[in-house]
């Protein structure tokens, strides 16, 4: 696989790779081992990063949407990133309470249609009759 794709299910920031793993190609055998048996540089940037874009949006508990909007679109330490939550400024604030939010109405909408269609047609026939 090229190592872009292999740096994204890996979850680092491929800029950060040593050269050896951004230019070679990485065989499935390699990736398994890499997964299970990760190297020194590969335990440190996923430890410290810089982490690429879904690693950060997902630490800070927001989207990446929410990253560009607010021009952190960029990649960020482990440090940056606990300095950010400690700070919370407003926007990340509001960005989190905003994914919260999305959270809980894909829960409800996902317990209501766990509930089976002939739930909702009770409900239904339920407030025909109010």
């Amino acid at each position: 696989m090229k190592p872009l794709t292999a740096a994204k299910k890996l979850g680092v920031f491929l800029p950060a790779t040593p050269e050896e793993f951004r230019t070679g190609e990485i065989s499935h055998a390699q990736f398994a081992e890499l997964q299970s048996n990760p190297p020194e540089w590969l335990a440190e940037l996923r430890r410290n990063g810089p982490h690429p874009r879904p690693e950060v949006a997902r630490k800070l508990g927001i989207t990446i949407t929410a990253l560009k909007k607010n021009d952190m679109d960029k990649p960020l330490t482990t440090a940056e990133i606990k300095d950010l939550l400690e700070q919370m400024p407003g926007w990340l604030e509001a960005a989190r309470e905003s994914m919260a939010k999305q959270r809980a109405e894909a829960a409800e909408a996902e317990s209501k249609k766990d509930d089976g269609p002939g739930r909702a047609a009770a409900e239904a026939a339920r407030n025909a009759e109010k």
